[in-house]
């Protein structure tokens, strides 16, 4: 059965409009501690549940409405302040917290905002989880109102779990790397990373340009950040730079550029990153698992490098869940979320640029490191939809898709899928010609608009 509240990425939406108006939140809260409770997860007498948010101006407020509810449940909300989501999925999985709640929307503009939760691994509470959990916040009556909560929010507590999740990723460097002195430009996205990511490089001795890095609460991702990398390669560009990074709003990403300004998304880090740890040693087995949205370009040279590419659904949990399955420890998605099993549970840009930035001193240019990767002509067209019908319901958009798909053959690729957070149905075709993924976009974007548009 469908989750109402859940979707790949937690409870998203419009602060004070359900599912985050305060009724709501106050009983996410309380779900959420009296799962903990139950599994009887416990340090000390509460046990503790961490909570970390990124820059936008709704956070504090929802926060302390999360905190409220475990309190109410029994447990101790432990605040992180500003966080990254995999700086705290870290902090969770090593320093005993019961659970962790990350209080962002990603990407998205200012405006929205979201839930995630965390399980006591680092990984996202999985589906069946999220699925008990959304069962107990819609089973409540609400008519209860939490008394506030006494959370744990010293500064020198905050320093003190910000540095532990720094010092965890200065161990990623690579062996024989040498970043000190290397220039580096960070758009941090006015989002999370703003003080841990200069911070972080600063603390490896690299020469560091940071930029969108003043979050006023409403200027995260706002023409900046992984979304919007252009600021970034151009500022490579004139500091004559080795490396641009670029971070989305919690930093579960990271888009990057070399020298040229040549951008360099998690098809090329993958790529990269494999061709490193297979020859080193260190890469298990021959596959590295994408999605169905990694490019072809990325399995063509992949293919010529002795490896595989293995495709999950889009979302970085579904792309770990392959990861397990099949014994592999890189894998990732095009927009930059990438897993380094053996490192970290999550996708996390920061630990990505570390490895990155590591690579290009031990092998040489980023550029270099993927110049074979041709990189097939992609588009991709959202339609707004009023309602999310299996596609092979729907007999014209079905019938096209299978057209499609026989008239480009082993030349092309069509992905038609929904999002997960959004009203929408996401048509991506990828293909050797500009005019195959012109006609083919558009005519299966009409088709659905004609069918189930909003």
């Amino acid at each position: 059965m469908p989750k109402e509240l859940f979707g790949t990425d937690g409870i998203r939406g419009v602060p004070g409009e359900h599912p985050l108006d305060d009724a709501t939140l106050d009983r996410v809260g309380l779900a959420l501690g009296n799962y903990v409770i139950s599994q009887k997860v416990r340090n000390g007498d509460r046990p503790r549940v961490l909570i970390g948010r990124d820059t936008r101006e709704s956070g504090p407020h929802i926060a302390e409405r999360i905190a409220d509810g475990l309190f109410e449940a029994g447990a101790e909300p432990v605040s992180a302040g500003v966080l990254t989501t995999p700086g705290v999925a870290w902090l969770v999985s090593r320093e005993g917290f019961a659970a962790g709640v990350v209080i962002s929307a990603s990407h998205n503009p200012y405006h929205d905002n979201g839930v995630k939760l965390i399980s006591p691994s680092g990984m996202k509470m999985p589906d069946a989880v999220e699925a008990d959990i959304e069962r107990m916040i819609l089973s409540s009556n609400g008519s209860w109102r939490a008394a506030a909560a006494k959370v744990t929010r010293s500064d020198e507590q905050l320093h003190g779990l910000h540095e532990d999740y720094l010092a965890g990723l200065r161990t990623a460097v690579l062996p024989g790397a040498a970043i000190a002195g290397m220039k580096i430009v960070l758009d941090c996205a006015n989002g999370a990373a703003s003080n841990l990511a200069p911070r972080l490089f600063r603390s490896l001795r690299a020469s560091v340009t940071a930029i969108h890095d003043a979050p006023n609460g409403r200027n995260i991702n706002s023409d900046c950040g992984s979304l919007h990398p252009a600021s970034m390669q151009k500022r490579v560009v004139e500091t004559g730079a080795a490396l641009g990074v670029a971070f989305d709003g919690d930093a579960d990403r990271a888009i990057f550029c070399g020298a040229s300004g040549r951008l360099v998304d998690g098809d090329g880090v993958l790529l990269a990153a494999g061709r490193y740890l297979k020859s080193t040693g260190k890469l298990k087995g021959t596959v590295i698992v994408g999605t169905t949205m990694s490019n072809l370009g990325l399995e063509r040279a992949l293919e010529k490098s002795g490896l595989k590419l293995a495709r999950a659904a889009v979302g970085d949990r579904y792309v770990l869940e392959e990861m397990h399955r099949i014994g592999a420890n890189l894998g990732g998605e095009q927009s930059g979320h990438i897993l380094f099993l053996d490192d970290a549970t999550t996708g996390d840009g920061m630990l990505t640029a570390v490895k990155i930035a590591s690579l290009i001193s031990i092998a040489g240019p980023l550029d270099a490191l993927v110049a074979d990767l041709k990189v097939f002509p992609q588009k991709i067209v959202n339609v707004r939809v009023k309602s999310k019908p299996p596609f092979d319901s729907l007999g014209e958009v079905s019938s096209l898709i299978q057209h499609a798909e026989r008239s480009l053959g082993d030349s092309g690729r069509i992905v038609v899928r929904y999002s997960g957070t959004e009203p929408l149905a996401r048509v991506m075709v990828e293909a050797e010609r500009e005019d195959d993924v012109r006609h083919w976009t558009e005519t299966l974007a009409a088709a659905l608009k004609s069918a189930i548009g909003a």
